[in-house]
């Protein structure tokens, strides 16, 4: 129940970077907006987000994990009216920035919360609620897109955003409800505070253990000078290496170019209508959640290495497939559309149970509970970075590639990705967060754990 409540962040998270795949069409014919233009309105989001990543590590292990996560369904509430009432595309841009922010502090410290808060043998079905959490926020946004979309009224999508409010204040009102993360409250000497919600949380015969284990990591970070130093130590330089390089696969596979422009692209597969165009995207929306649902009962039973394999794997010759329909359009003929939504379906299937939950997941474990918040901050930065970059530039990759070209540009990201995978996905699967700080204490290697 502690993961869902807390989860309804991921949905908000999923929500409103997905409600403006529906909304584009209609702005762009509400205030006659340019390709140009489009970008901008999506980027401001994602610049939010690295803002709000980048800013907000040291505040996160400050106030604690409940307060923040408080604090954001509060600007998720305001920021869904803001964009609502927007009188103009520079007051929705500010509008839909201030949302990021929100969405680049949730999307590390939701899935941190849950990790320190989850028994250790269901760690990764639990912090992985929040991933599919963010697939129910996407498809749901596709779906009030769908409904609330009338080609007859260009300002649709004000009704659009206004829907994000809902989750916002349910969240707000759920959390009043949770506990604090106990590793949090241990890491302020608030030892009975945090023995007591552990006692309820972890499995009966593991809590002395996980108290003697943080007491143990308590003395080590008590001898620490500064966390960023502290990172940038050469011991931590392999789950440096993971965070950054596992959100730059996942990004620069062009993921979000289908969460964002998946109504455009299939305008460009000749669907015209705007209320059409979003229909594909429901279906797609609807498999992401099935197979991040997948993912939840699968992570703790095969493994967090296994899948990355599997999934990255399947992702690239999904890419090359749906760069394919677009090259041979001419002879697919009205059959284009079915044959680019079963690529783009290929493809949702095997990030969803891969590379989607898994960048969440593993910046959630890898950190020692000294630098955590300041590491998922960095991981948050560069999910947000990596993804502001592919948003703003699909737009002019098409125009000046073409569509086929993009798609297997990321396909070629993809294979880097398997050979980089190898050495560098570990298999934290059943291992206790202290237990993975000593493997690299001892100067293990990724695929060695």
């Amino acid at each position: 129940m502690i993961a869902v409540i807390a989860a309804t962040g991921g949905l908000l998270f999923g929500f409103d970077t997905g409600v403006i795949s529906g909304a584009l069409p209609f702005l762009k014919q509400h205030w006659q907006l340019k390709d140009e233009s489009l970008e901008w309105v999506t980027t401001t989001v994602l610049i939010g987000a690295v803002i709000g990543a980048l800013g907000s590590g040291k505040l996160s292990d400050m106030l604690g994990r409940k307060k923040m996560i408080i604090v954001n369904a509060i600007i998720f509430s305001a920021g869904a009216l803001g964009c609502a009432f927007a009188w103009n595309i520079v007051a929705l841009m500010f509008m839909r920035m201030v949302i990021g922010v929100a969405i680049g502090i949730t999307s590390y410290v939701v899935p941190m919360y849950i990790a320190e808060i989850s028994p250790v043998r269901y760690r990764g079905a639990l912090v992985t609620m929040n991933q599919l959490m963010i697939t129910i926020g996407i498809l749901a946004s596709y779906i009030v897109d769908y409904f609330l979309s009338d080609d007859a009224n260009t300002a649709s999508w004000r009704w659009m955003f206004l829907a994000g409010f809902i989750p916002g204040i349910v969240l707000l009102a759920g959390m009043f409800f949770l506990p604090e993360s106990p590793r949090w409250l241990t890491s302020k000497g608030r030892w009975d505070e945090g023995k007591r919600i552990l006692e309820k949380t972890e499995d009966p015969g593991l809590v002395e253990q996980a108290l003697q284990d943080l007491r143990k990591e308590m003395t080590v970070a008590s001898q620490q000078k500064g966390e960023l130093k502290e990172i940038m130590k050469p011991w931590l330089r392999p789950a440096l290496i993971i965070t950054i390089g596992i959100f730059f696969f996942q990004q620069c596979s062009g993921v979000n170019t289908i969460i964002y422009y998946s109504p455009i692209i299939f305008q460009m597969a000749g669907i015209v209508s705007n209320a059409d165009s979003i229909l594909p995207a429901i279906v797609i929306g609807t498999v992401n959640v099935l197979a991040c649902f997948v993912s939840v009962l699968l992570l703790d039973k095969v493994g967090r290495r296994k899948l990355y394999m599997i999934g990255i794997s399947g992702m690239a010759p999904s890419l090359v497939l749906l760069g394919c329909c677009f090259y041979f359009k001419e002879a697919l003929g009205p059959n284009l559309p079915f044959f680019a939504v079963l690529s783009i379906v290929c493809y949702i299937i095997f990030i969803a149970i891969s590379l989607a939950p898994l960048g969440w997941l593993l910046i959630s474990e890898i950190f020692p509970l000294s630098v955590r918040g300041v590491g998922m901050s960095i991981g948050s930065l560069a999910h947000w970075g990596f993804n502001a970059v592919i948003a703003f530039t699909f737009l002019k990759l098409v125009n000046s590639v073409g569509v086929y070209a993009t798609f297997l540009g990321y396909a070629v990201i993809c294979i880097a990705g398997i050979i980089w995978g190898y050495f560098y996905i570990p298999e934290t699967r059943g291992k206790s967060l202290e237990y993975i700080e000593n493997a690299w204490r001892e100067g293990k290697k990724p695929a060695e754990i």
